[in-house]
């Protein structure tokens, strides 16, 4: 790899000689500007504007503006004067641990590499206390004309450094977070982490760079003279929260071949909607429905199947016992009832039949005293 930067690391009183080389690349496509009638190129020229004419590479110098509007020249030997240790060298000045380190500070990023087999000892040296700490160091360094801080770890065999930024120069989130008074539902969180579980880890070196393929692509259609592709219809709904991590959770599982694919129903929040306090504190049954998803969704797919399955035949086993003891029931019942009733019309016909003999009895002696 071609080196940007020579100088060396000053770690304390030893010296370690090095060559800075770029740790990153970029696979981006790049676009010329063109003249839409013709599609020439679009060159910029360097003019002075004092002669008006153009000037090469070797005739293009430095130089400061003052106050005045006066510019003073800067050379490349004027600057290997600056008073400061870092103009050729990389100066560690602390050893910090990692979480010390604010993202927002990280830039550029670079490989140290050795100059000469004299390098190689003090620069495993630091590479081997650097492991042995858990730590990084934090250095300063001059590059491109103005003083630099960078951060040194290591990463395999070798040492890299990434540029940070001047704690001073990352702005505070000043007027970036939301002002709206929004009330996140605990149903919400706990279905949330449930798609963080979902999606899981990932290997970073399995993603890749979609929008570089899509661009590719519709490259490759213009010069084919071929329809370009259909971009994915945009959409800037304000969407329910729940059902919108429903249907992510559902997504994602169907991607893995976990569930099959379901209907996405994401229902776009209403205005207006009624709070807790005004419905009195009962969950409606569309939330009801949701909560029940939402657990449906948390639960794992094996331990719900085999739930079922055991409540189904305990269900089962419960409807045929109640079944066979109602059905012995009634046919008892029923037997008793018959036979009572068998006895009480029995009463009732003899009962009939001597009211009839009295009355025949009755009647006969009264003909007779006649």
């Amino acid at each position: 790899m071609r080196s940007i930067w020579n100088g060396a690391v000053s770690f304390g009183l030893i010296s370690i000689p090095i060559k800075l080389v770029n740790a990153t690349e970029s696979h981006s496509i790049s676009f010329h500007q063109v003249h839409t009638e013709d599609n020439g190129r679009i060159r910029y020229r360097r003019v002075c504007e004092l002669e008006e004419r153009e000037v090469t590479q070797a005739e293009i110098g430095k130089a400061y503006e003052d106050a005045n509007g006066t510019m003073i020249p800067i050379t490349d030997d004027d600057l290997a004067h600056l008073p400061i240790p870092t103009t050729r060298a990389i100066e560690i000045v602390a050893f910090v641990p990692a979480d010390r380190i604010d993202p927002l500070q990280m830039g550029a990023s670079y490989y140290l590499a050795v100059r000469g087999a004299l390098a190689a000892q003090p620069y495993i040296l630091l590479r081997e206390a650097l492991k042995r700490s858990n730590k990084v160091a934090i250095a300063k360094y001059a590059l491109r004309g103005r003083e630099r801080l960078g951060m040194l770890r290591v990463v395999g065999d070798a040492i890299a450094m990434h540029g940070l930024l001047w704690p001073d120069e990352v702005r505070a989130p000043e007027g970036v977070a939301p002002t709206v008074n929004a009330t996140v539902r605990d149903q919400e969180l706990d279905l949330a982490g449930v798609l963080m579980d979902t999606l899981g880890e990932v290997d970073l070196k399995d993603l890749h760079d979609e929008y570089r393929e899509a661009l590719e692509e519709v490259i490759a259609a213009k010069t084919a003279g071929d329809d370009l592709p259909e971009p994915p219809a945009p959409s800037d709904n304000v969407l329910d929260l729940m059902a919108a991590l429903e249907n992510s959770v559902r997504a994602v599982r169907a991607s893995r071949g976990e569930e099959p694919a379901g209907e996405a129903e994401v229902t776009p929040l209403r205005r207006g909607r009624a709070t807790p306090k005004e419905t009195g504190g009962r969950k409606s049954a569309s939330a009801t429905k949701k909560t029940a998803a939402a657990r449906r969704a948390a639960a794992p797919k094996k331990s719900t199947a085999k739930s079922a399955q055991s409540v189904r035949k305990a269900a089962a086993k419960t409807t045929a016992r109640s079944t066979a003891g109602n059905t012995a029931k009634p046919t008892a019942s029923t037997a008793r009832k018959t036979t009572a009733a068998k006895n009480t019309a029995a009463r009732n016909v003899a009962a009939k039949n001597a009211a009839a003999k009295d009355t025949a009895k009755k009647t006969t002696s009264r003909k007779r005293s006649a």
